[in-house]
């Protein structure tokens, strides 16, 4: 096999998401072709490992916010919330009104 040399990498917790996964993907695609040297094979696997740790994180971060971010939005009214109390209250009002004149 022919020696390549060790490419410098970004540190994982500077990639975005998308570039973690696609590294991630290249680092098994070679895995899978035997395209990885065996003196890198630890070097390549530790860096996977890194890297599918920080994705973890990531999802593990958003999911937090977006569970909080529905939460309040199920905690606090809506802001149709007032108006529908409103209509309500005036429907019974015309309908008393509406007794009122029939009667007399």
């Amino acid at each position: 096999m022919e020696r390549k040399p060790s490419p410098k990498r970004t540190p994982a917790r500077s990639l975005s998401f998308g570039e973690a996964v696609s590294e991630v993907e290249e680092i098994l695609a070679g895995l899978e072709q035997d395209a990885v040297d065996i003196d890198r094979l630890g070097v390549e696997v530790a860096r996977a490992v890194e890297l599918i740790q920080v994705c973890r994180e990531k999802l593990e971060k958003t999911d937090r916010e977006v569970r909080d971010l529905v939460a309040g939005l199920q905690a606090a009214p809506g802001p149709d919330a007032g108006v529908e109390a409103d209509d309500d209250t005036d429907d019974d009002f015309d309908d008393a009104g509406a007794d009122a004149d029939e009667e007399a």
